[in-house]
């Protein structure tokens, strides 16, 4: 019996006394609900027709004027081409504020875009790398990556707190980080995790670009078998996105200071370390920073998010962004699990946009500011 584990990611994880969320497919729940009866397994039925959830959220696509940017929607999702076509919309508009540039290619040759947000005020600025979609399913992510830009160019003018950011930081942000793997959701399967790069002796396609970094690589929580959903691939950097991100990171490791990347789904503000249960040597500062944006975010609509360290209020993992973000000297490194905590899953409705997106600005300002201010 097959089924797509999404919460949590790998079966490793599944103890005794947790909850993971599985989708099956429609013929297989008459063998699967009998079998957790029979093994005293409690279940509840969260999306009783996946595939009309996923025709809700893509209806009328082709009917929505995609080109129209100006009138450009941030609260519906959007395919790869229409946020490159975004992005470039931007790097024209916004010539002052944004700088539009790529950072290799992927797998399948498409170009890995980021955009540079700020004032260029003075030579050097510290920076902040923000990244969305290393999981092409999770789709709020790119959504958020997208809203942070909209505000930061809608604010700056009127508000103190965007303005100091953009006039004393520089934002690296990376819209969609898997964008083969994001275009293949839009395409062919909606619930696809990896990258799309191919495997000789499998037959199977893509490597989990959440563990596929050189920090403890193909450790506990990832897996060496390539038709796996955390396979780690068949070396660290392996994966074009990632070496392209990795070489990026290293080369402005001296201006970054905060390294941030947004998943779905979970509600948890996560930092180092994901492969082993130990404390970070500035734990105070990250605490302190993680505790505040928290409630700073729960203070819009009450949505309260877990935080700490990765391997203890998630799952151990290996091989991580963050992870390997904060080995190479990145001082803030935070991931990001965004609404919801199940009900959805993947399929964060695009009525959440909006609401999911504003409370997680308040986030990422507090953390900014955070900082901005010195830290002991």
């Amino acid at each position: 019996l097959q089924v797509d584990l999404w919460q949590p990611s790998s079966p490793f994880h599944i103890v005794e006394g947790a909850v993971a969320d599985v989708r099956v497919p429609q013929n297989a729940t008459r063998s699967l609900l009998p079998f957790l009866q029979q093994a005293n397994i409690q279940y509840t039925i969260l999306i009783s027709d996946l595939q009309q959830a996923i025709e809700n959220q893509t209806a009328g696509r082709s009917h929505r004027s995609r080109r129209s940017l100006p009138g450009y929607n941030y609260e519906v999702y959007h395919s790869l081409e229409e946020i490159e076509d975004w992005m470039h919309y931007l790097n024209r508009t916004y010539s002052d504020l944004v700088h539009m540039f790529s950072v290799g290619k992927s797998y399948e040759g498409r170009p890995l875009y980021v955009l540079k947000l700020g004032k260029r005020s003075r030579p050097y600025k510290k920076a902040v790398w923000i990244d969305c979609g290393i999981h092409a399913r999770e789709w709020i992510g790119p959504a958020f990556c997208q809203w942070f830009v909209k505000e930061a160019l809608q604010t700056y003018q009127t508000d103190p707190d965007m303005r100091k950011m953009l006039t004393q930081l520089y934002f690296y942000i990376m819209p969609v980080f898997n964008v083969d793997g994001y275009h293949f959701s839009w395409t062919n399967d909606r619930f696809w995790r990896k990258t799309r790069s191919k495997n000789m002796r499998f037959h199977c396609h893509g490597v989990d670009a959440n563990r596929n970094w050189k920090v403890k690589w193909c450790d506990e929580g990832a897996s060496l078998h390539p038709c796996d959903d955390t396979y780690c691939g068949p070396f660290p950097e392996s994966e074009p996105e990632v070496k392209a991100v990795a070489h990026f990171l290293r080369k402005h490791r001296k201006q970054i200071k905060a390294y941030l990347s947004f998943h779905a789904y979970a509600q948890m503000l996560l930092y180092p370390y994901s492969y082993k249960y130990a404390t970070i040597p500035n734990f105070n500062c990250v605490e302190s920073a993680a505790y505040n944006a928290v409630n700073a975010l729960q203070s819009a609509y009450g949505v309260r998010y877990r935080y700490g360290p990765a391997s203890s209020t998630l799952y151990v993992s290996s091989g991580s962004s963050m992870d390997w973000a904060y080995k190479n000297g990145i001082p803030y490194a935070f991931a990001f699990e965004l609404r919801d905590t199940g009900h959805f899953g993947f399929l964060l409705p695009e009525m959440l946009i909006k609401p999911t997106c504003t409370e997680t600005m308040l986030a990422v300002k507090n953390i900014t500011l955070h900082l901005l201010k010195k830290c002991h």
